[in-house]
Order: structure tokens, then C-alpha cells, then sequence
């Protein structure tokens, strides 16, 4: 009568040993390959390197998982679609949280907006609120100021055509999209006086955010030799400046949230709590400070300016360093539009070349050229161990480049995503949703784009316009060849100098 106790004592050991030596294996899983870490500081002196562009030469020699330990943290980073996969999809609720940098926490306003915040109630209701409030398409605000904007930039080359004029390109298309978002998020057009400032603490935002602090690789202890926090302070006191000035102007104009004309900042100010009252419009659960409001404009001037911008300023800069490319566009546009009209949004899915060249940008000189999550947990990949409160950053720029995914990765040449290209990547197929893990520019899961359509039907328009109401030569005997493709390392990755062009008018009819 004793055995059958006897035996279930056995079973219930020999499960508590099966499980512990799984725990103990675990445990002892290796740490993918990387830099050999110095004591103490570990690769700190690598830092320099720590580029997308840097740790793409770091993935050809270590691999598409490899690991880094700065000072105190670990940091892991994906260079393959493999991994990508893995992170993003695999196990992406893991993976869904924002590395916690001084950097980040200091300029988000402590991870209070949608961007930084950590994957939680909070973000997925201030997630909701951007995708329903400001770039759905029901927002018919967004879409006229989008339609208005193209053709009033347009009209400035035009005015600068037919006698030589160099353009500069690049400016141009920044104040684009910088009044796009002005119109769309806060109401307000022509912002020729702000217009200066914007722009640099934009530009300030997007070096700063990815700065490497002392303090968060080394002791709290030591935070106070931290070189950078005098910048980040300047940065900030510029940002304050500029969006207190938005907020207040909207609290002073009293529009409610149910006006017609109210715009992005006026919903956000009608989920402050005013007496403690519960404000049911975006769930019943988005409860809204200043704080909250000012981290969502930055979201939302960082997103929806620099990065539209300095994709049309790449798609017109790869266009012009490739003649052919540049021409057979302008002859589809040539038989689908016509040469007696200019391109109209309802062109745009009759175009599958623009699509193309559009892809091959993207996949060339995708917006924000590196993903930044942490693990929440402990996880393995791969067979490695990634230990909770991790850094995951996740290269698109690397993947996208990746010779084992992509013939001649680094020659622009938007065919090979179009069907009929038998002798490419076969990359027709690969979508932009976040769905196919060789080709993330807008990147994907929980943490992809929330604005990924407006974008990209911004950045369709405002190509096919430029190409199609202008021919294009380069100034003072430039040679396609000359034109300086290098980037600026920050959180995204814009052209390090402007796009200068002389354009000629090509259509009969007038210029909007």
C-alpha cells in the first residue's frame, strides 16, 4: 500500500529535478557573439562606432544577433530579418517596452507620450488617440492640409523655374512637411515666424535623443560627470519654450474638442481631468496632464516633419543620381496622367513604378534608421540569452542592406519590386506593413508606425508632383556621381547636406 505514495513522491522529484536542471540550462545559455568587453566600461570605448552604419560593419563580423555590455547594460543588436522576426514578432509583448536613457526620459518628459512610453494601458489608449485623431483618414484636416501643401510646394519651384535658378530642394520639402503637421496637429498655417525656431529644436531633438549618457551605463553614483546633461537641459528649455507657446495658445482660443475646425492639441487638452471628473470620449481611461500634452506634440512634430521630409529629399536625390530611373517615372507619369494636367491623389494607385521607386528608397534610407526596444524579461533568442531591462535595438538600415536578402543592395534600382523583375530579389511581394521582416521602414508589431499611411501617401504625392512637373539638372556641371549621399546619425537619418537642382517646366498646362 506504501508503493503508489512511493512512486508519486519519485515522479513529483524527478519533474522538480527535470525542471530545475531546464532553469540551471537556461540560465547557462550563452550571450550572443560581440566586442570583447573591456572591465567595468566594456565597449564604452566603441561608442564612436555605435551608428547604424557602424554596427552594420560590427553585424558582417560578429552576425545578425551580437551582443555589447556598456558599463552596467546590456545591449543587443538585430541585423537580419531572422532575428527581426523573432524580436518583432515572435515574442514582441517582450520586446514592446523603450530603453529607459537619460536621454529619452529627459526629452520624452518622462516616457510620457506614445513614441517612448513604456507598452502598457497608457500606451495603448495614447496610441489610439494619434491613429484615430490625427492620421486616420476620416480627419479630412489632415488629408486637404496634405493636398493644399504639395501643390503650394509646386508653385514654389515653379516660381523658380525657367531661367537656371538653382532650387534648393531640401529646404523646400521640409517646409512641406513642417506646415503640413502645423496645419493638421495645431490649427495653424504659414509658419514663416516660427519657422527658424522650429527647426532647430527639431534638429536638436533628433541628435540629442539618441545621446549616450554617462549615467546610463555606469552608477547612479556617477551621473554627476555626465558631459551631457547641460545639453540635454538647453534642448529641452528650447522645447518647452516652443510647445508651451502651442498649448497655451489653444487654452487661450477655448476651442472644444467638438468644433469643426478643432485640431489635435484641442483633443488632447479635453482629456485633462477638471475636477477630478472622469472624461469617457477615448475609452474612459486617458487621462491626460500638460505633461502628457507637450511629450505628444513632440511626438508628433518629430514624426510627422523630419522624417517625410528627408524621405522625399533621398527618393529626389537617388531619382537624380539615376537618370534612367528618374526617366522611365516621368514617362509613366507621362502615360498615366498625361502631359496636360498635373498628378492628383487619385493617380497614385495607377502608378505601381512610384510605388516601386518609393520601396527602394525607403529600403535604402528607411526614416528612422534604428528601432529601439528593452526587454521586459528575461527572453532567449536565437538560442542566446537576452537578460530583462535589456536594450534590442533592431537596424532597418542593416536589413535592408543585407547582401544574403538583396542583390547589389547598395545600387538604387526600384525594378526589383516590380513583378516582372525575373532576375532580382523577388521583392514584388514584400508589403510595407511590418509583415516582412527583410523590409522594415516603418517598423512593426505593437511599435510600428501609427502614421505609416499619411506618410506615404505624403511621400508619394509630393515625388510624383516634382517629377512630373518638372525636368531636372544639376547645378554648375555636377555630375550625377557628385552628389553627396552621406547621412546624419541621429534618431533619424536625414541627408548630411542639402539637395540643390535647377528645374525646367515639362507640362502644358500651368503649375496649380
Amino acid at each position: 500500500m506504501e508503493w503508489p505514495n512511493d512512486l508519486l513522491s519519485c515522479v513529483l522529484l524527478a519533474s522538480l529535478a527535470v525542471v530545475l536542471l531546464q532553469l540551471r540550462q537556461r540560465s547557462k545559455l550563452p550571450l550572443p557573439p560581440g566586442p570583447k568587453p573591456l572591465p567595468i566600461i566594456g565597449n564604452l570605448m566603441m561608442m564612436g562606432q555605435l551608428t547604424h552604419r557602424g554596427l552594420a560593419a560590427l553585424a558582417e563580423r560578429y552576425g545578425g544577433l551580437l551582443h555589447l555590455r556598456l558599463g552596467r547594460r546590456h545591449v543587443f543588436v538585430v541585423s537580419t530579418a531572422e532575428y527581426a522576426r523573432e524580436v518583432l514578432q515572435a515574442q514582441d509583448v517582450a520586446f514592446a517596452n523603450r530603453p529607459a536613457t537619460a536621454a529619452i526620459a529627459y526629452l520624452s518628459y518622462g516616457h510620457a507620450d506614445m513614441a517612448f512610453a513604456h507598452y502598457g494601458p497608457f500606451w495603448r489608449q495614447a496610441r489610439k488617440l494619434s491613429v484615430t485623431k490625427l492620421f486616420s483618414r476620416r480627419r479630412a484636416e489632415t488629408w486637404l492640409a496634405l493636398r493644399d501643401e504639395s501643390a503650394a510646394l509646386v508653385r514654389a519651384v515653379a516660381r523658380r523655374s525657367g531661367d537656371g535658378e538653382v532650387v534648393n530642394l531640401g529646404e523646400l520639402v521640409f517646409t512641406l512637411s513642417t506646415n503640413v503637421i502645423f496645419r493638421a496637429a495645431f490649427g495653424t498655417g504659414g509658419c514663416e515666424a516660427l519657422q527658424g525656431e522650429y527647426i532647430g529644436v527639431l534638429q536638436e531633438f533628433s541628435k540629442n535623443i539618441s545621446t549616450f549618457s554617462i549615467g546610463d551605463f555606469m552608477p547612479a553614483w556617477l551621473a554627476w560627470i555626465d558631459l551631457n546633461r547641460r545639453r540635454l537641459r538647453q534642448t529641452r528649455d528650447g522645447l518647452d519654450r516652443f510647445i508651451d507657446k502651442i498649448i497655451d495658445d489653444h487654452i487661450q482660443r477655448g476651442r472644444s474638442s467638438s468644433d469643426a475646425q478643432a485640431d489635435i492639441v484641442d483633443e488632447m487638452l479635453a482629456c485633462i481631468p477638471r475636477d477630478d471628473a472622469v472624461d469617457d470620449r477615448h475609452g474612459g481611461s486617458l487621462r491626460l496632464t500638460r505633461r502628457n500634452i507637450k511629450a505628444f506634440i513632440l511626438d508628433i512634430m518629430f514624426g510627422g516633419t523630419e522624417t517625410v521630409a528627408s524621405s522625399i529629399e533621398w527618393t529626389m536625390k537617388e531619382l537624380l543620381r539615376n537618370a534612367d530611373e528618374l526617366r522611365r517615372l516621368q514617362q509613366e507619369l507621362a502615360d498615366v496622367v498625361g502631359m496636360d494636367q498635373n498628378v492628383s491623389e487619385s493617380d497614385l494607385g495607377s502608378l505601381p513604378f512610384l510605388r516601386c521607386v518609393v520601396k527602394e528608397t525607403l529600403r535604402m534610407h528607411p526614416p528612422i534608421p534604428m528601432l529601439y526596444h528593452a526587454t521586459a524579461k528575461d527572453c532567449v533568442v536565437g538560442g542566446y540569452s537576452v537578460p530583462g531591462g535589456s536594450q534590442v535595438t533592431v537596424n532597418v538600415w542593416a536589413i535592408g542592406r543585407d547582401r544574403r536578402t538583396w542583390k547589389d543592395p547598395d545600387v538604387f534600382r526600384p525594378s526589383r519590386f516590380a513583378a516582372e523583375d525575373v532576375d532580382g530579389d523577388a521583392a514584388a511581394g514584400l508589403d510595407l506593413n511590418g509583415s516582412c521582416f527583410e523590409f522594415l521602414p516603418f517598423g512593426s508589431g505593437r511599435r510600428s508606425c501609427p502614421g505609416m499611411a499619411l506618410g506615404l501617401h505624403a511621400l508619394e504625392l509630393a515625388v510624383a508632383q516634382l517629377a512630373h512637373g518638372f525636368r531636372w539638372a544639376l547645378p554648375g556641371g555636377m555630375k550625377p556621381s557628385d552628389i553627396d549621399v552621406a547621412d546624419v546619425f541621429g534618431l533619424s537619418a536625414p541627408c548630411a547636406t542639402r539637395l540643390y537642382a535647377v528645374p525646367t517646366p515639362r507640362l502644358t498646362c500651368p503649375l496649380y
